[in-house]
């Protein structure tokens, strides 16, 4: 199935699989993202330890992946999924479910590999909004949370003094921190987009870090960026 971009060109939709121990759940998060002509639900999975397989078999986009399962959890099981990335074969982006917005479970799947974290509860449209922000890989998902996630455990003192990032990363970082894209970043700085772009890739390559979240993480965690 394909969707139709303004100009009338046909777009493959974002493909998801959804991984949850409750089949109730699942049946849910199926008739919310197949009604989004832009999503596609490929697959689905009742526990962590299916899920390389099912990921082989259908390879996702996304996977919607619940925190807490009975035999392999979420942290596990996304964890295994990024020890398994080749180059020229990306693992797929990992977007946690979870019930509660404090869940410590959460900060440890974030630092798993997981892009982001989703409360169940959460409206429909919120649900398809989050996967299409993580699939784009643009942003980070809620960074009020993350600050009060990382808020529960002690800074490492470190201040990420190591990493040798320059004045401008700097502030590059502090501003992802607080969820802007790279375009708003640009324009808080007087920057061109390529620039900031630039200076994410420098940042993301000092900290030995994937992603925009696991900077994030690295930069509360470690007190270089203040949890309030």
């Amino acid at each position: 199935m394909s969707t139709q971009t303004p100009t009338g060109t046909a777009t493959r939709p974002t493909t998801l699989l959804l991984v949850d121990d409750e089949p109730l759940v699942r049946a849910g998060l199926r008739a919310i993202l197949d009604a989004e002509p832009d999503l596609e639900v490929v697959g689905e999975a009742g526990d962590g330890s299916e899920v390389p397989q099912v990921v082989a078999e259908t390879r996702p986009d996304v996977v919607l992946m619940d925190v807490r399962m009975p035999r392999v959890d979420g942290i596990d099981a996304t964890r295994a999924l990024m020890a398994r990335e080749r180059p020229g074969s990306p693992s797929p982006t990992v977007l946690v479910l979870t019930t509660f917005e404090n869940d410590d479970h959460v900060l440890d799947a974030l630092h798993a590999g997981a892009q982001g974290f989703l409360l169940k509860r959460a409206r429909p449209e919120e649900i398809a909004q989050a996967v299409r922000l993580v699939a784009r890989g643009d942003s980070l998902l809620f960074p009020d949370a993350v600050r009060r996630l990382a808020a529960l455990r002690p800074p490492s003192g470190d201040a990420l003094r190591g990493a040798g990032l320059t004045e401008r990363e700097g502030e590059v970082l502090r501003l992802v921190a607080t969820g802007m894209s790279n375009a708003e970043i640009a324009a808080e700085l007087y920057l061109g987009v390529e620039t900031v772009r630039s200076h994410v890739a420098g940042v993301l390559a000092k900290l030995g870090v994937r992603d925009r979240t696991q900077a994030v993480v690295r930069a509360y965690e470690s007190g270089f960026v203040r949890a309030r």
